[in-house]
């Protein structure tokens, strides 16, 4: 009895050990080596996915993508404007329900980052502040202002509140790791003087007040608060982030730039894949432990969210582009760095660093513990040579500007300009079901004075007029004139002058269209001149004033502005007219807003006529039917002929468009639209389009997107594929027989490799889509690719020269050999 109840003693003294140790590692610590969560240390490869930008059901497959990459971590920001778009009136449905994004990052095992902001940029209407907080009497935004401290605190309480109650911070088994309060403040601190600096220590006290169990961070801030952890963000923070501003504060990246955002007017933006893996790997030999890529997934500015003139596309540059495909070699050669660094993490978190400084271009820096891991980062910072470094009795190529990683300090499983992973291509293909489209057309009414109710003397503010319900708002004003008023000239007209502080607007007089004027996201504010003709009597001066979204950053955003300042007309008889005090009638959004007439039920409410030829189409709406297209593959609207305006299918916003504001290089800075398919009916869609100032609605096409171009551009000093080592606990040891490199290709969901559109072996240029043949190439190389991958799903085709040429007949035995090829995918017969 006396040994049971021993047992007994001896059991329960075990469990309360266990339940002590266990309660003491659940949680979320750090030090100056890296994040500790659950007691594990952990290198963290993470990325921002904004669940506002596309619809929950694309939440599944956008998250397992970015796991698939090799990420852990998935970052979003909260946006305080879609959930509180009206003081204490909450939403959190549909794209919005934030509780149900946060737990599919946990159903498929990675964590989470959450940026509460509430101030957060990202090229988000008013920074993600609602409108009705610009109206609170005295406030000043981000400032240790009374009014403005009061209603973030509000908001913020509101959100941390619901993640405890749906117990998703990783002490309560939920996936949230980190928080962040506030953003990049540093670029804006100094105008707010001692507030500012009251203000980021308020915000700090604040945040960690709320909730102190995950680590709170703050980026671009310098001089974080001692329980903040700041944090970097940039292209290439290993050589601009001086650092944490604490000694036991770990090294984190929270914004990793893909690309840039685009605003209308923009050329294209680009990242090379070779340049972000070459900061990322810099940043990990440099004791970094925690990477986010900004954006990982940009997705879809729908409605009206983005902020002055930013593109309804967001960052299509990433890794995943705006429609859920695969941009590679970006996403794959992240992954396979992804991959490289996970072989040296014992090093990397328990090891202890060295620098070796070989000349200013060339460094080793090496992880070592002693008896047991290893692993070695060698560094090329040259942008144009190559270069040999002799490491450990070993030499070692290194390309131009790149970084060689391996993790026994023995074997390179990874170079960071050269990719082993394949390319692909983009095509846009017009859906057969959803093709000859038939428009009907209705035109809004040009108003008067008389139809519009606000008066005022001068024209209104139009931000403050429309408090951010719609990006349109009518201003009318008349005028009388005799005939001796008017020029007697016949090739003299009088001209009509706007000076506005922008974004956009379209002038009508007496009811006739004359002309569209518009500013840009660097100058917002123009001045719109076009000549008008004038009568006798009565004349109607009316504007369509237009917003492209409200500002997103800098300091005092609640003192910006926007809409027509001055309004004359130059040329009459008397000299310049100024009818800026005329007295203006207002109202905000045109007919065809407020009616809805975008949805099934509304469009009924209004009478409209087929489209039988060219219209003049200013302030028309246009609607058509269409079945939902073939496949499964993502679908685009593509507007390319049309001028300005926005669009709706089934009633559901898809955005802006902007086709007539070229670029530099003369062409629409953004093309096509992303239509979820989520959004479809099997048939009778409807699609709507808003047309602000004339388009040729005809040339609208729906497509069928797809990334069945795939190819691979590998040389002979390429390393083998990172998958061909694993490590088992201490061991480093190779899982293939034979370690070669070669081109490996893969078609996107289990398609077959129809056709060979491009092979050279020799010293090929170009890029995939563009490839070019040098003037070194193997005759054999079209028959050596078709031989190792025609009819198959995916294929490995070898880089050895003996496979192409016997070595009497190689055109050219003195050079590098590249391969490249380029295959088209097809579904399986």
């Amino acid at each position: 009895m006396a040994i049971s109840k021993r047992l007994l003693l001896l059991a329960l003294l075990s469990l309360l050990i266990s339940c002590a140790v266990g309660e003491k590692t659940k949680g979320v610590t750090y030090d100056a080596r890296s994040m500790i969560v659950n007691g594990e240390r952990e290198l963290l490869f993470s990325g921002s996915i904004h669940y506002p930008r596309m619809p929950p059901e694309m939440w599944p497959d956008i998250i397992r993508k970015a796991k698939e990459g090799g990420l852990n971590v998935i970052e979003t920001y909260v946006f305080w404007n879609i959930h509180e778009p009206v003081q204490g009136q909450f939403n959190f449905e549909g794209n919005y329900d934030l509780v149900r994004f946060i737990k599919e990052i946990g159903r498929q095992d990675l964590y989470a980052t959450l940026r509460i902001g509430p101030y957060i940029e990202a090229e988000w209407n008013q920074g993600g502040f609602p409108y009705w907080l610009r109206e609170v009497p005295n406030i000043t935004f981000r400032s240790y202002n009374e009014p403005f401290i009061h209603h973030m605190k509000k908001y913020s309480e509101m959100i941390i509140e619901l993640m405890k109650k749906e117990k998703l911070f990783a002490p309560q088994g939920g996936p949230i790791i980190l928080a962040q309060i506030e953003n990049e403040y540093n670029n804006v601190q100094l105008a707010y003087r001692e507030n500012g600096r009251k203000y980021i220590e308020w915000a700090a006290k604040m945040a960690t007040s709320l909730y102190n169990g995950v680590p709170w961070i703050m980026c671009k801030q310098k001089d974080a608060p001692p329980e903040i952890i700041n944090t970097c963000n940039g292209r290439h923070c290993a050589d601009t982030f001086k650092g944490p501003n604490g000694p036991n504060k770990p090294s984190l990246w929270t914004e990793n730039w893909t690309a840039q955002y685009r605003t209308f007017g923009d050329p294209p933006s680009q990242r090379a894949a070779e340049d972000i893996a070459f900061s990322v790997a810099r940043f990990f030999a440099k004791n970094g432990t925690l990477t986010n890529y900004y954006m990982y997934y940009g997705g879809t500015n729908y409605g009206r969210t983005s902020s002055s003139f930013v593109t309804t596309r967001y960052y299509d540059e990433a890794p995943l582009d705006e429609f859920g495909l695969l941009r590679e070699p970006k996403w794959s050669h992240l992954r396979d760095l992804h991959r490289a660094l996970r072989l040296s993490r014992r090093a990397l978190l328990w090891g202890t660093p060295s620098v070796q400084k070989i000349n200013e271009d060339l460094e080793i820096t090496v992880y070592e513990k002693p008896g047991t891991d290893c692993a070695a980062f060698l560094t090329n910072n040259h942008t144009a040579n190559t270069a040999i470094i002799k490491f450990r009795g070993k030499e070692y190529f290194l390309p131009e500007k790149s970084v060689s990683i391996l993790p026994d300090c023995k074997t390179v499983v990874y170079n960071t300009q050269t990719v082993v992973s394949q390319h692909n291509s983009r095509n846009f293909v017009t859906s057969e079901k959803a093709k000859n489209l038939k428009w009907e057309m209705y035109q809004e009414k040009v108003p008067t004075i008389a139809d519009l109710p606000l008066k005022n003397r001068v024209p209104l503010e139009l931000y403050t007029l429309t408090k951010d319900t719609s990006d349109y708002a009518w201003y009318s004003t008349s005028i009388n004139f005799e005939r001796h008023d008017m020029p007697m000239r016949p090739d003299i007209l009088p001209v009509l002058q706007i000076a506005s502080m922008g974004h956009a607007l379209s002038a009508y007089v007496n009811g006739e269209f004359i002309g569209f004027g518009h500013g840009n996201n660097i100058e917002k504010s123009f001045v719109f001149q076009k000549p008008i003709s004038l009568k006798p009597g009565t004349n109607t001066i009316t504007i369509l004033a237009e917003t492209v979204g409200f500002p997103n950053s800098g300091a005092y955003m609640e003192k910006r502005f926007a809409g027509p300042r001055g309004v004359t007309i130059q040329g009459l008889m008397a000299g310049t007219l100024d009818i800026t005090q005329n007295n203006w009638g207002h109202k905000v959004g045109v007919f065809g807003e407020k009616e809805a007439i975008f949805t099934e039920e509304g469009s009924k409410k209004v009478q409209w006529t087929p489209v039988t030829g060219p219209t003049k189409g200013a302030a028309t709406w246009y609607k058509t039917y269409f079945n939902a297209p073939e496949g499964t593959n993502p679908l685009a609207l593509k507007m390319d002929k049309m001028q300005k305006g926005m669009m709706w299918v089934n009633g559901k916003s898809i955005g802006r468009y902007w086709s007539s504001f070229l670029s530099p290089l003369g062409r629409p800075t953004q093309s096509e639209y992303h239509i979820p398919r989520a959004f479809l009916k099997p048939t009778n869609n409807l699609l709507v389009i808003f047309e602000e100032t004339g388009g040729l609605p005809e040339t609208i096409e729906i497509q069928t997107v797809n990334r069945d171009t795939i190819c691979s551009i590998i040389t002979e000093y390429h390393p083998p594929h990172v998958k061909s080592w694993e490590r088992s606990g201490t061991e480093f040891v190779s899982v293939v027989e034979d370690l070669k490199s070669g081109a490996h290709l893969n078609c996107p969901d289990n398609k077959i490799i129809e056709k060979v559109e491009f092979a050279s072996y020799g010293n090929p240029d170009g890029a995939c889509g563009n490839l070019v043949v040098g003037n070194c190439n193997s005759a054999s190389s079209l028959r050596v690719v078709e031989e190792k991958c025609l009819g198959k799903n995916s294929c490995k085709i070898p880089i050895e020269r003996e496979v192409y040429d016997e070595p009497s007949k190689d055109p050219c035995p003195n050079i590098f050999k590249t391969l490249a090829v380029q295959m088209k995918c097809g579904k399986r017969k």
